[in-house]
C-alpha cells in the first residue's frame, strides 16, 4: 500500500474496524516517511455478471446504475442516503448468490422493488412505474391495489401467528 501523499510503500495500520454492515473493511493507516494518515478498504471482489437487457443486449453489471434507479425513485420521500445504499447492497449480495453470471434486467428490478417496497411504498410505485413500463393510471391503480391488499393479508397473517402463539 503507497502513501497517497508520499508515495512511501511502508506504512502501519492504527485502526481496523468492520465498515459497510460488514462487507468490508476499514483501516485507518499511517505512513512511515511523512507521517501522514489516511483510511484504506478492503472489499470482496466480486465475479463479474453480465445483464441481458429486455432487447437482448449484454452489458456488465453496473452497481452504480441501480443505486441511481433507487435515488430518483427515492426524491423527496424520507429514505436516507445509507437505507438506499444498503437496498443496493442486498439486490447485489442476492445476485453474487446466485450460480449463474448471467441475470435479466428484469430480474435486477424485481429484487430492488422487493427490497424497496418495505421502506416507502412511493418509492416503490415509482420505480415500479419504470420497471414495469407502466402505460396509464390503470396501471398504477393495480399496482396500488397490489400493495394495498399485500399489506392486508400480511397484517391478517401476522394477526393469526399472534392468536396462535397465544395459545
Amino acid at each position: 500500500m503507497h502513501c497517497p501523499f508520499c508515495q512511501h510503500s511502508d506504512n502501519r495500520v492504527l485502526e481496523s474496524r468492520s465498515a459497510e454492515a460488514g462487507r468490508s473493511i476499514r483501516r485507518r493507516r499511517e505512513c512511515l516517511r511523512c507521517q501522514q494518515r489516511f483510511t484504506t478498504y478492503e472489499r470482496i471482489e466480486y465475479i463479474p455478471m453480465t445483464v441481458i437487457k429486455q432487447n437482448g443486449d449484454r452489458e456488465p453489471f453496473e452497481r452504480d446504475k441501480i443505486l441511481n434507479g433507487v435515488l430518483r425513485a427515492s426524491e423527496k420521500t424520507n429514505l436516507s442516503r445509507i437505507v438506499l445504499d444498503s437496498i443496493v447492497d442486498e439486490v447485489e449480495s442476492s445476485l453474487q448468490q446466485q450460480a449463474s453470471r448471467e441475470v435479466t434486467s428484469a430480474t435486477i428490478g424485481d429484487l430492488v422493488l422487493g427490497y424497496l417496497r418495505p421502506h416507502s411504498e412511493v418509492a416503490y410505485l415509482r420505480f415500479a412505474s419504470i420497471h414495469k413500463r407502466f402505460q396509464d393510471v390503470q396501471d398504477f391503480a393495480k399496482a396500488l391495489n397490489y400493495l394495498q391488499h399485500k399489506d392486508a393479508a400480511e397484517a391478517e397473517a401476522a394477526t393469526k401467528t399472534v392468536a396462535i402463539a397465544s395459545t
